[in-house]
């Protein structure tokens, strides 16, 4: 890999706010296409055990049962699981963990609570921006060759780009720590293949890999926050050091548990499969709209548009009672960007309209 210092973007000028979450668009009384969590209630082979500790709260909440389970759909050690209290700490843990490291670097666009936990433990954080033009497809020569902390989104948050997994994992060397966020890789499906098909999470040959997964997403449990982190027991211990004691609850380890079973793998699977038809058929009708450019081939629960004047558009839609998600305040976009949330198709067909009626106001 060659280190090509013009391909990199350190924090300059412009600095979009990594603060800025779907969740804020998304206020009350709009149709929320802005967040990427799945709507649907809860199975009952979910709700039921997390419903059973609220009767035995007094208790210290005990992580081994539901590391155990964790690391078995994974076909790994428990001493190779951290559980979190959802992916956004396992983000805060690393940055504090891993101090020490001289060069830490952020593939953008993706996710943006990655680097901004970097730059709250006083990291000095450079920018590997893919480009649009190549559908933010990841190239390893364009992350520096002496980057010891590289950290990716894989499929990717917003471009919903899955990247091969033979590709994420060429940035993996002795020396570095390789952190992919597969916050969405539940929700990918491949023909022929029986799911998360470009997912790094049992693989044990890579030096410094940490892969990052939360539950929240297709299970609807943002409010609970549960995830947890896959990786080296040794570089785990490091992370669990800075970690606060009992940081999950309870409940939150009851869902770890029954999401972690092969009932709940199966269902997974399907809820992927149907997905993908909904997500087909989002791009279908906005392939009908002269002006919208749709990302490559997105693979997950959500797609990015690219359309002049979506700030302006982004607007009218809230307007007339729809909230999308801004493309500005990720890194490597701007405001002619939008993100969109894959719902079912009578939703879909109803924001079409909607859409198609602004752009031509």
């Amino acid at each position: 890999m060659s280190d090509q210092p013009s391909t990199l973007a350190p924090p300059t000028g412009f600095e979009p706010d990594l603060g800025h979450h779907g969740d804020a668009e998304a206020t009350a009384g709009l149709i929320d296409l802005a967040v990427n969590v799945r709507r649907a209630r809860p199975p009952a082979w979910l709700a039921d055990p997390i419903a059973a500790t609220l009767t035995d709260l007094a208790r210290y909440p005990d992580p081994v049962p539901a590391r155990a389970a964790v690391a078995a759909r994974h076909h790994r050690h428990p001493n190779e699981v951290l559980l979190t209290a959802g992916a956004a700490e396992g983000f805060v843990l690393i940055a504090q963990a891993l101090r020490g490291v001289r060069r830490p670097v952020v593939v953008h666009p993706q996710f943006t609570e990655p680097e901004a936990a970097l730059r709250a433990a006083g990291h000095q954080v450079e920018r590997v921006l893919l480009d649009a033009a190549d559908d933010f497809r990841l190239d390893p020569s364009r992350v520096p060759a002496d980057a010891d902390l590289v950290m990716i989104g894989n499929p990717t948050n917003p471009t919903s780009v899955l990247h091969p997994a033979r590709t994420v994992a060429a940035l993996a060397r002795p020396g570095r720590v390789l952190v992919v966020d597969e916050a969405f890789a539940d929700t990918t499906t491949a023909p022929g293949h029986p799911g998360e098909p470009e997912s790094l999470a049992e693989r044990r040959d890579l030096p410094g890999l940490l892969v990052v997964r939360s539950l929240t997403k297709t299970w609807g449990l943002a409010g609970l926050r549960i995830g947890y982190l896959l990786g080296e027991a040794e570089l785990l211990s490091r992370l669990a050091a800075v970690q606060p004691l009992w940081a999950v609850s309870t409940p939150a380890l009851a869902a770890a548990s029954a999401c972690a079973s092969v009932v709940a793998v199966q269902a997974e699977r399907a809820i992927a499969a149907d997905l993908a038809a909904d997500r087909d058929h989002l791009v279908a009708r906005l392939a009908d709209l002269p002006g919208v450019r749709v990302v490559g081939r997105p693979a997950s629960a959500f797609v990015l548009l690219h359309l002049p004047g979506a700030a302006r558009i982004r607007a009218a839609l809230r307007e007339r009672g729809w909230a999308v998600r801004r493309g500005d305040t990720f890194p490597g976009l701007g405001p002619d960007w939008l993100r969109v949330a894959v719902r079912d198709r009578n939703t879909t067909d109803a924001f079409i309209d909607v859409l198609r009626e602004t752009m031509e106001a």
